[in-house]
């Protein structure tokens, strides 16, 4: 039998039937590669896609980390110049409630210290007026939130040196026996009035009042002026207090001191990080806060402590230098203020200077002496 009889060959048709396998085999392998192929692209689509997110996400927290860390810094000024114990929302509730009235309208002392403080917050912070309206109320409450955990880090930071700084001036300047313990205050108040009689006239030149002029040295105490430059020009420039200042520039100084470091970052005091040139009234209130808490026995801060009222001593510092009973009692606190800013800073600003303690067993007197002075320096020819 022919081959045309029998019909093709097994070996004819073997190359189609291998050949028609071979190509779906490959198909099939072509559209597995391809599904793994597309399947790493849309991983590595996604992984693109989360790193994205998980970037922008960390771009935010780092802002809003930067943003915090700001508003902490800034705060740290409130307490120190602006106000000890009013609050934030209490400064800007009363700037509020004057678009309200008329514009000459009567107003009471404890208002016009809040509107006082709201005018030397927001100079010294300039951003704030711009950033509270622009802002929601949760990020407006965070932000002050912020500001105020700054200004409590700075209180407790000056309470903590001046804890033991004013121990060691104490012990220099009095020497008593035994020597005040820097790391014990327990019995501080007690060694103190041993010494003096009162840790009052601590506020006073040579730490003695007189009772017929009790504004004479008022505020002149030289542990006062090593304090307010312990903390808003440094430590060690609190060593230098005795001169007059003349031929000291702690600004002018901290600038040289700058520039010959190489290229090295140089610390700047709290007054060049706020920008502060001159003795301000509420700084010296907080100071002479800060003074009368180290030398007393009381271990932590609070508002009264025993029979001793720091709100209202406070207060009545701050009136002494912004209600200046007449034009010779301004003069006089004009004068007053030069000197502190000649003592600390090292010049005299006669620029916009504004007023600051009337002991609380003293405060009637020393007003009617004030007063007094005043009424006599007028009528004068």
């Amino acid at each position: 039998m022919s081959d045309a009889e029998h019909g093709a060959s097994p070996v004819d048709e073997l190359p189609n039937s291998v050949g028609s396998g071979s190509v779906e085999h490959q198909q099939a392998e072509a559209s597995d590669d391809q599904a793994v192929i597309s399947a790493q692209a849309r991983q590595r689509r996604r992984i693109a896609q989360l790193e994205e997110k998980l970037l922008a996400l960390e771009s935010g927290r780092a802002a809003k980390e930067r943003q915090t860390n700001y508003y902490v810094a800034q705060g740290r000024a409130i307490r120190r110049i602006v106000t000890l114990f009013d609050s934030l929302e209490d400064l800007v509730a009363e700037n509020d409630r004057r678009y309200d009235v008329e514009e000459d309208a009567e107003t009471t002392t404890d208002q016009d210290r809040l509107q006082i403080g709201y005018i030397t917050f927001t100079n010294t912070m300039r951003w704030f007026f711009k950033k509270a309206t622009e802002q929601e109320y949760e990020e407006y409450a965070q932000m002050l939130k912020m500001l105020w955990q700054g200004a409590d880090a700075a209180q407790g930071d000056d309470t903590s040196k001046l804890k033991v700084l004013v121990s060691e001036w104490v012990n220099r300047e009095f020497k008593p026996d035994p020597p005040v313990d820097p790391d014990d205050k327990h019995s501080r108040y007690f060694v103190l009035r041993n010494l003096i009689g009162t840790i009052q006239p601590f506020v006073y030149e040579k730490y003695t009042a007189k009772p017929d002029d009790l504004e004479e040295g008022l505020f002149k105490g030289k542990i006062l002026l090593q304090a307010y430059k312990a903390v808003f020009t440094s430590p060690s420039s609190a060593k230098d207090v005795d001169g007059d200042g003349d031929g000291v520039d702690i600004i002018q100084n901290n600038r040289r001191a700058r520039k010959s470091f190489n290229g090295l970052k140089v610390k700047k005091h709290v007054a060049q990080i706020i920008k502060m040139e001159k003795v301000t009234p509420r700084s010296i209130a907080y100071i002479i806060c800060q003074v009368r808490f180290a030398l007393s026995s009381v271990t932590s801060w609070r508002s009264v402590d025993g029979d001793f009222d720091y709100v209202q001593f406070w207060r009545t510092i701050v009136d002494f230098f912004e209600r200046a009973p007449g034009r010779e009692a301004q003069r006089r606190i004009d004068r007053l203020l030069e000197w502190w800013t000649r003592k600390v800073f090292g010049r005299s600003h006669r620029d916009d200077l504004s007023q600051t303690v009337k002991d609380n067993m003293s405060v009637n007197a020393l007003a009617r002496q004030r007063a007094a002075r005043d009424d006599a320096a007028f009528d004068s020819p």
